[in-house]
């Protein structure tokens, strides 16, 4: 293992985020907590409990949930769609570097990144609403999970992107959608029976449900399934990159 490689590109991944920290950071604290100002004081005062959890606090593991994957997509697409445009990729790919190392080194920087923005998002959510965490060992673990498994997912887009365009298509059109049609702001219960079976085939809705029942111990589906359905699509992911080394798509070319 050549930690000395991971360790250079990874640093180098984390630089770009404090050069250019507003749009890394700050930006998506702020528009997340405008969701708090309006879903979680102006709306959710006048909305029952959800589960016995108060609407304010019951969304918040969706917001948390919809800026880790949209900044873990983000972040892993960019880093390694730029060294692909301005042609540097080539002179990682001809160093004494693994595929393992380099896919470690990108998808980790993008992770942590993801990981520390929703911490800080989860300490505002406390400024706005009333938070318990019942199991925090549990809620960690969704959000390293779910923070590498989208970062790995970001990678892929990011090396299958022709141009810029393609680069923000899958996150803007897809999975945000996706988020917000994933029980981010409601129970999936609440939909008619119709409804109800068609989330199931959101992926979006584990995710969500599973990082909120490590904050109330309420969820749409059963923990193991969440966890489940996030390993499923770790390991596709996994395997989609593979051959991506493997066949040298759009790397070689």
């Amino acid at each position: 293992m050549n930690f000395h490689a991971i360790k250079a590109i990874y640093l180098f991944e984390m630089a770009r985020t404090w050069r250019t920290l507003w749009q890394s950071i700050v930006s998506p604290v702020i528009s997340t907590s405008l969701y708090f100002v309006v879903f979680g004081a102006a709306i959710g005062s006048r909305m029952t409990e959800i589960g016995g959890v108060p609407y304010g606090a019951f969304i918040v593991p969706g917001l948390i949930m919809l800026s880790l994957l949209t900044q873990s997509i983000s972040n892993a697409s960019f880093g390694i769609y730029f060294p692909r445009f301005v042609g540097t990729i080539y002179e990682v790919l001809s160093a004494p570097v693994s595929h393992f190392e380099i896919v470690t080194a990108y998808v980790g920087a993008a992770a942590t990144k993801s990981i520390i923005l929703g911490l800080i998002i989860l300490a505002t959510a406390g400024l706005f609403v009333p938070l318990r965490i019942e199991h925090p060992v549990w809620m960690l673990a969704f959000l390293v999970l779910t923070a590498v498994t989208f970062s790995l997912f970001g990678f892929i887009i990011g090396i299958w992107a022709g141009n810029f365009e393609q680069l923000q298509f899958v996150p803007m059109l897809v999975v945000t959608p996706l988020t917000f049609l994933g029980g981010s702001f409601y129970s999936i219960d609440m939909l008619p029976p119709f409804w109800q079976t068609v989330s199931l085939f959101n992926p979006v809705v584990y995710l969500v449900s599973g990082f909120r029942w490590s904050f109330y111990g309420v969820a749409d589906v059963s923990i193991g399934v969440s966890l489940g359905m996030t390993l499923v699509f770790l390991a596709l992911c996994l395997a989609i990159t593979e051959w991506i080394f493997r066949t040298g798509y759009r790397l070689k070319n």
